[in-house]
């Protein structure tokens, strides 16, 4: 009988173990972030819509952003930055189309089924049948420390997905509106500029200063 050199076995089955375990954590790679949605089922809408926003920013490109932000001396700079800190990645697909029905239920149940997994709470809903919109903010928690956060925006014309991965304040949200191509939507309306309520409307100065005694007199008639 034929005796096998085991010799050249480390040689040979090394590598064929190594191939093996590359395979079997592929499918685990897309859940290596908590809170991380898979989006590329929309990557299909890019040749229908009119208007294509794709933003990839991991914790790198993220921390890169930042010090872009802060060498254009933006006031709000310092808070976004702290706000930041936590986060692993901003990660947005969004889509504006010249005409309504572009992309289908299925498009959107696709994102939506992901945040029915554990972890995943909705916490806002707006929907408006007249217009066909419909808004959704969800949260993914972490041993009770926000995770994550999904915002879903689907009108008949725009379907916009973003996805905040990481840990982040809830209450420091807003300020990241307007920033990293996150919707201006997501500030909280206390943090917007409030707009100049009139003051109390004062008599106006007459040119007759007698015409206060005469509106009294009439008044007692």
């Amino acid at each position: 009988m034929r005796t096998l050199n085991t010799k050249i076995w480390p040689r040979i089955l090394i590598p064929r173990v190594l191939m093996t375990l590359a395979v079997a954590c592929a499918p685990l790679a897309g859940f290596a972030q908590p809170g991380k949605l898979d989006l590329e089922n929309l990557e299909k809408l890019n040749a229908k819509a009119a208007v294509v926003n794709d933003v990839t920013l991991d914790k790198s490109l993220l921390d890169m952003a930042v010090k872009i932000l802060d060498s254009t001396h933006d006031e709000d700079a310092a808070q976004v930055k702290d706000t930041v800190k936590g986060l692993k990645g901003i990660y947005i697909k969004s889509f504006e189309f010249d005409e309504p029905n572009q992309y289908s239920p299925a498009d959107v149940e696709a994102v939506r089924s992901q945040l029915a997994r554990p972890g995943w709470s909705r916490i806002v809903q707006s929907r408006d049948k007249r217009h066909g919109e419909n808004n959704e903010v969800y949260l993914f928690k972490e041993n009770d420390k926000v995770a994550g956060v999904a915002i879903l925006v689907a009108e008949p014309k725009e379907l916009t997905v973003v996805n905040i991965v990481g840990f982040i304040d809830v209450d420091k949200l807003g300020e990241l509106g307007g920033k990293f191509g996150i919707p201006e939507e997501i500030k909280d309306k206390p943090e917007k500029p409030k707009s100049k309520t009139p003051a109390a409307t004062k008599p106006d100065n007459k040119e007759n200063p007698n015409d206060d005694d005469q509106d009294q007199n009439d008044a007692q008639r």
